[in-house]
């Protein structure tokens, strides 16, 4: 799944990326990678410092999918930082022509994904989308999850770790 995300946000960055005269055309795949790799970075940073209902909230689509509500959302602006500084770092360009990037890439980005998990747009296994008892049944992978109790830690509550981590580690 980990290339679904990937493109979802190729899909979602032909405006800001490809077609920026402030990125030069060489750097467009890379530039891409490092929002996708941010994205799942921010996510698994989440993940470890225990951050779980926050997830469970973005996800659940409590935040709500428009791009001013998730920039809003505590978890969502971490994310943008990082791939802010993360571009300006890897790149050379300007905070603000960063920034413009990771505003119009990751809001489309995580809003389909909420969207996908949460029933809307088509997205189930078949339709190549993110399914959220596929993520429950697949774990491992990036958060370290990976059980046999179909997304159900020992306690009997939902494992979020080994959820996000068949997102993201799994194909």
């Amino acid at each position: 799944m980990l290339e679904q995300l990937f493109d979802l946000v190729q899909q979602n960055s032909q405006q800001a990326v490809v077609n920026n005269p402030a990125v030069p055309n060489e750097h467009n795949e890379e530039v891409i990678n490092t929002l996708a790799g941010s994205i799942t970075g921010g996510l698994q940073e989440q993940v470890q410092s225990g951050n779980i209902n926050g997830l469970l909230g973005l996800f659940g689509g409590e935040s709500g999918t428009s791009a001013a509500s998730l920039m809003n959302n505590p978890i969502v602006a971490s994310i943008a930082t990082n791939a802010i500084g993360a571009i300006v770092q890897k790149f050379g360009l300007n905070s603000q022509v960063a920034g413009n990037i990771v505003n119009s890439v990751l809001p489309g980005v995580l809003g389909a994904v909420i969207g996908q998990l949460n029933g809307q747009g088509g997205g189930g296994v078949q339709g190549g989308g993110f399914d959220i008892g596929s993520l429950i049944k697949m774990g491992g992978g990036l958060f370290g999850g990976g059980n046999s109790t179909g997304g159900k830690d020992s306690s009997g509550g939902i494992d979020l770790g080994g959820m996000l981590g068949g997102l993201f580690g799994g194909k």
